[in-house]
């Protein structure tokens, strides 16, 4: 309850109930990269931020990939145990060069390209598939991308490197199993779940895979032991990030990122609010306290906090800003309503589920004398109520009012009465 921000590591459970109870969090911080052990959903909605650090173990989980290959083609887990059994088994572990070998590489970020590199050192050949990361940038680290259908026929090794959605459960199943070369060899050292661990008992049991190095399960530790115990498969309990560098590493990177948000130097590793990354720079505050002012004018001119809300950048300097700035007017429209609490964070979702949608335009022309530093609108649609405001110096000032025009723009700062003046005789 007393804690303002949360670092936990892969063991620690972040659950609801957790986040019900911690009254004044604002941040949940994750020493490592997935964040499974957080429950993101019910973080978002109490509008707590949640961060990671993605960069941290790379180094570690692309090692212990390219160990696994390594192990996989000479089967030195099975004759380092045969070994300790007393016994001399040479033929039986006759294994494979990897130069010449196609590697297959599915996921080409940060992992992945690192894995591609380090095996291109062994004379493999590296290929690989990616929806984000185009072809032309693959290149310049030497894998060439494929579609999925042509990949699985060319591979002789196969590592999973994309992070656990929907689109990607079950990527390795019966019927890409059926695609690949027989004997293919299997690395998962990047989320349960990714290969279809039914599907890969059956293509090892068939031989159709011909190895298996794992990492990772769907449950964690494993109950069902028969991939465990296969005798072509090579497994750890989830050793991707343990190595004492990447535990380093990424406790000092997100003890920064906390500290750099709460001192307001910025944001990094933002997983439930990527487009608040912006929102900490200095030039954008005075901005998404204009946001908050002209949604809180905006409810209070309509009185009510429904409907549809248009929110408007006008000029260049503001071309990118309705990311952040679109969930403030919603955050100044709920303010003060029966939400606990409302944030950046939570803003668009607690609008939408109080019947309030905003959508965002932009034009780069902006009136004089704002066309240099921008002007935002917003609106709430069907009715007369407009507010209009812009930044003077680091001050939020309110321009216009439904269609009246302050000549002296009034700042929006504390305690701010508008009343409308009878015309004098």
């Amino acid at each position: 309850q007393d804690c303002d921000g949360l670092s936990v590591r892969s063991a620690t459970k972040v659950t609801a109930d957790v986040l019900e109870a911690a009254e004044r969090l604002q941040v949940v911080g994750r020493a490592g990269t997935g964040v499974d052990n957080v429950d993101v959903e019910a973080a978002t909605r109490k509008g707590v931020l949640v961060m990671n650090t993605p960069t941290g173990n790379s180094l570690s989980a692309a090692e212990l990939t390219c160990g696994m290959i390594l192990s996989l083609a000479r089967q030195i887990p099975q004759a380092a145990a045969s070994m300790k059994e007393g016994k001399w088994d040479r033929k039986k572990y006759m294994g494979m060069e990897l130069n010449g070998k196609t590697l297959g590489v599915l996921g080409l970020g940060r992992i992945g390209r690192e894995v591609a590199t380090r095996m291109q050192a062994f004379g493999m050949k590296t290929i690989g598939y990616d929806p984000i990361i185009t072809p032309e940038t693959s290149a310049t680290f030497g894998v060439e991308q494929l579609p999925l259908e042509k990949m699985w026929p060319r591979c002789d090794f196969i590592t999973v490197h994309t992070p656990l959605l929907p689109s990607t459960t079950g990527l390795l199943n019966d019927s890409t199993f059926a695609k690949c070369r027989r004997g293919v060899q299997v690395v998962n050292c990047a989320r349960g779940g990714i290969v279809d661990e039914g599907a890969l008992l059956r293509a090892l049991q068939s031989g159709q895979c011909g190895g298996a190095a794992l990492d990772v399960f769907t449950q964690e530790p494993p109950k069902d032991r028969d991939l465990v115990n296969h005798p072509n498969v090579i497994c750890c309990p989830h050793l991707g990030a343990s190595t004492r560098e990447a535990q380093s590493r990424c406790g000092k990177e997100i003890a920064m990122q906390i500290v750099d948000m709460a001192t307001g130097k910025g944001l990094a590793g933002i997983v439930n609010g990527q487009a608040l990354s912006k929102a900490f720079a200095p030039q954008t505050k005075p901005w998404i306290a204009l946001a908050r002012a002209l949604g809180t004018v905006l409810r209070t001119a309509g009185k009510k906090a429904q409907g549809s809300v248009q929110v408007c950048t006008l000029g260049t300097p503001l071309q990118d800003a309705g990311n952040y700035l679109t969930p403030a007017v919603a955050a100044g429209m709920l303010a003060g309503g029966a939400q606990k609490e409302v944030t950046l964070v939570n803003a668009l979702l607690l609008a939408q589920e109080a019947g309030l949608k905003v959508t965002t335009t932009h034009s780069d022309v902006a009136p004089e004398p704002d066309s240099s530093i921008g002007l935002l609108q917003v609106a709430l649609q069907g009715t007369p109520h407009r507010a209009t405001g812009t930044v003077q110096g680091s001050t939020p000032v309110l321009r216009e009012l439904n269609g009246a025009t302050f000549k002296q723009p009034a700042p929006l700062a504390g305690p701010v009465l508008v009343y409308r003046a009878k015309a004098s005789d």
